[in-house]
């Protein structure tokens, strides 16, 4: 498999009539269902072949915009704000919405679809959660022709083609994964925006990308138009959905009802995709899937997909002037895909409670279920969908254990990635009862290993990554830093050369062909003239009676370029420093012995999957003094 549709159209065309997707509300779309509204937005959204071929833009040039912005678009891109509501923790925290956008939500979701019973399996609104993803158009991404000003009510009179960006706000639901799914079936790629951006990072990145179609909420529309006002008072500034790059014209699709803000002309999801069951006018492009009513396997208007045309763009890092963007095409994330799905167990009459798009899809691919999170405890909502894999970071998993001890029998497997789980962690997780598997990945390549949390615990010195996945290549270079290659890496980083290979930043070491992580590249102490790795002994600290977590860090000392070496632990039942500083020397070389001992409440976290951040602990302990 090459390509993430096809892998998803053929798993809908062996079983049209098995469950695909269960929304956060336990409503459910069949396979064949799925596959009919994936088509009909690739219908309405591609273009047709027409005499002109799209022009191509390098990355980072821009348009000479026509019309200057107002002085509220101005604002729009130079005013910090605060994070809103919905940008929150992903897995176990809850949003606290605001009321007003709140009761809009429900009123989108029930004047769309209507009360259903889980039985009708027709599937409806849940909403999506914005991300972090763009386009680029050096590799593949065009912006389209500049026909009409958005501002006036007009549209662009061609549809999408072929690399074009689509600005996607949509929350996570079953609208989110059709509306994504059939976004990237007629070949654009999705700009996913984020609310919670700093006004002028999301500018940035959408004028590298020019996206041609909006894809969101109406209620979005409201919220940053009629209602921009109020949103503003209440501590949430949203990007001028209408008109997202002054002087780009840009097409749109919304879910949810008509509200006010929604621009003229916009097409609306439930208008495309009719009633259950009924099937788009088929066009030259498309087939008719035998058994499956109404759902086509086609690659638009311009033939065959092909495995480097661009899906999505991670930004990871980089600054305002040069935004830095992880190009990803369908082929690389197809390979990655099917690494996942390879790695454990994974086929029909599964249920994978996620939503994570890394683990959603392989899931379809695979002919399982995927169940979207409702929000509510997720303890009882791995019981009541009869989950048998889901997917957690330590620290939200960490919350829950500790209300939920045993999770449900019938879960399987329970998969946690996105930061280093302590051993704590650890041995609560397979208590709890499923199989507990720890990925290793980053955005360029996901994943790169896999291992069970028994062989971590087992593991006496470092943090065990496991042996790299079959196809994926690794080579560590003479400092230590592993470098990684393989059919699932990233094409390029936006607007730069393409990629053999791409480095970790970390530093490892090969055990019997198994990866153990020594550290951040960045996070290496110098003491007397020896490397101190923090990752090497860290596992096995936290792992001592008394300790929850454990961290090590240097303060540079300014007068010599020496570096103190400073432990930081979260205390549990039966701590005692002293006991601790007997214990040590027995597990750290004597060159990595800590000259002092810090004991906090909580280590300083950031992002959504709670990280250490190593620089507010520096700062913490440095102040303690």
């Amino acid at each position: 498999m090459n390509d993430i549709i096809t892998g998803i159209m053929t798993a809908a065309e062996r079983e049209p009539e098995r469950i695909a997707v269960i929304d956060g509300r336990g409503r459910e779309v069949t396979y064949g269902e799925l596959a009919r509204r994936v088509n009909a937005v690739r219908d309405a959204m591609a273009e047709r072949p027409g005499p002109e071929a799209p022009a191509t833009v390098e990355s980072g040039s821009l348009p000479e915009s026509p019309s200057r912005p107002t002085t509220d678009q101005a604002q729009e891109v130079t005013t910090p704000r605060p994070r809103p509501a919905t940008d929150q923790a992903r897995e176990t925290a809850t949003p606290q919405p605001d009321p007003t956008a709140d009761q809009a939500q429900e009123a989108t979701a029930d004047a769309e679809s209507g009360p259903r019973p889980r039985e009708a399996r027709a599937g409806a609104e849940s909403g999506l959660r914005p991300g972090k993803a763009t386009a680029d158009t050096k590799s593949g991404l065009q912006p389209g022709k500049a026909t009409a000003d958005t501002k006036s009510g007009l549209q662009p009179e061609s549809g999408l083609r072929p690399g074009d960006g689509v600005l996607f706000a949509v929350r996570p639901g079953v609208d989110a994964v059709v509306l994504a799914l059939g976004a990237v079936a007629a070949g654009g790629t999705l700009v996913l925006a984020d609310p919670g951006l700093a006004p002028d990072v999301l500018a940035a990145r959408l004028a590298v990308t020019r996206p041609k179609w909006v894809v969101t909420e109406s209620l979005l529309y409201t919220l940053s138009g009629p209602l921009r006002g109020l949103a503003r008072r209440r501590g949430l500034l949203l990007p001028n959905l209408r008109d997202p790059l002054p002087g780009w014209p840009v097409r749109h699709l919304y879910t949810g009802p008509w509200l006010p803000g929604v621009p003229r002309g916009a097409l609306r999801l439930s208008l495309i995709l009719g009633s259950p069951g009924s099937s788009a006018p088929a066009t030259p492009s498309t087939q008719t899937t035998p058994g499956m009513p109404g759902a086509r396997i086609g690659h638009g208007p311009y033939g065959s997909p092909t495995a480097d045309q661009p899906a999505a763009v991670i930004f990871t890092s980089g600054t305002t002037a040069r935004p830095r963007g992880v190009v990803h095409t369908r082929g690389s994330l197809a390979a990655g895909l099917e690494l996942f799905r390879r790695a454990f167990p994974l086929g029909p009459g599964d249920i994978v409670h996620t939503d994570q798009l890394m683990l959603g899809l392989p899931a379809l691919l695979a002919g399982a279920t995927w169940s979207l999170p409702g929000g509510g405890d997720l303890a009882a909502e791995l019981a009541e969908r009869k989950a048998t894999h889901t997917f957690a970071v330590p620290v939200h998993l960490d919350r829950l254990l500790r209300e939920t001890p045993r999770l449900p029998g019938t879960l399987h497997y329970l998969l946690l990635g996105a930061a280093p789980a302590p051993p704590g962690v650890l041995r609560r997780a397979i208590e709890a009862g499923p199989e507990v598997l720890s990925i290793y990945a980053m955005t360029e390549a996901l994943p790169i290993a896999i291992v069970s949390a028994r062989e971590k615990l087992a593991q006496a010195e470092g943090d065990l990554l496991g042996a790299s996945l079959p196809g994926v290549g690794v080579r560590i270079a003479d400092d230590g830093e592993l470098f990684v290659s393989g059919p699932h890496l990233a094409q390029r980083y936006l607007g730069e050369e393409p990629l053999k290979e791409v480095a970790t930043g970390d530093l490892v070491r090969l055990e019997e062909g198994r990866l153990v992580l020594l550290g951040r590249k960045k996070d290496m102490i110098l003491r007397d003239g020896v490397n101190i790795y923090p990752g090497l002994y860290e596992p096995a600290i936290a792992a001592l009676p008394g300790v929850a977590e454990a961290a090590i860090v240097g303060l540079p000392d300014p007068e010599t370029g020496d570096e103190e070496v400073v432990l930081a632990v979260i205390p549990t039942g039966g701590y005692d420093e002293a006991l601790l500083r007997e214990a040590i020397p027995e597990i750290v070389d004597a060159a990595a012995v800590p000259d002092r001992i810090e004991s906090l409440d909580a280590f300083p976290r950031s992002g959504r999957a709670g990280k250490l951040d190593r620089a507010a602990l520096r700062e913490l302990v440095a102040r303690r003094v």
